[in-house]
């Protein structure tokens, strides 16, 4: 009963910006750690924003300064902001847990070209 649904990628172009969202049906985010997650063509998948129950948030050194992540709990959601792209952001960008703890969704594929 637990889906995570992660939507807003697309294709853009270097410097490009794109706003991720993600919408947690069938569980309570409130007292919980969330995240972003991102997984190249032949890597593993890699965590590059966190936000704690408190709104603290941590992020990958790559990307820090150009993505924010923000949550509202009310609605179940978690956003991240994502600006100066570039073609080493390109990966399929997936929610959850911090640490992983429900079902991952299908991602939202995020294409950077130059």
């Amino acid at each position: 009963q637990v889906q995570l649904v992660e939507s807003g990628g697309g294709v853009v172009q270097y410097g490009g910006s794109l706003r991720l969202s993600c919408v947690a049906y069938g569980t309570i985010i409130s007292f919980a750690d969330m995240a972003w997650y991102r997984q190249a063509p032949g890597k593993l998948r890699d965590l590059v924003a966190l936000i704690t129950r408190d709104e603290k948030t941590e992020y990958l050194d790559s990307v820090k300064g150009r993505f924010a992540i923000s949550r509202d709990n009310a609605k179940k959601m978690v956003y991240l902001q994502m600006n100066n792209l570039t073609p080493d952001d390109t990966a399929i960008y997936y929610c959850n847990r911090q640490p992983p703890a429900l079902p991952w969704g299908q991602g939202t594929q995020v294409t950077v070209s130059s």
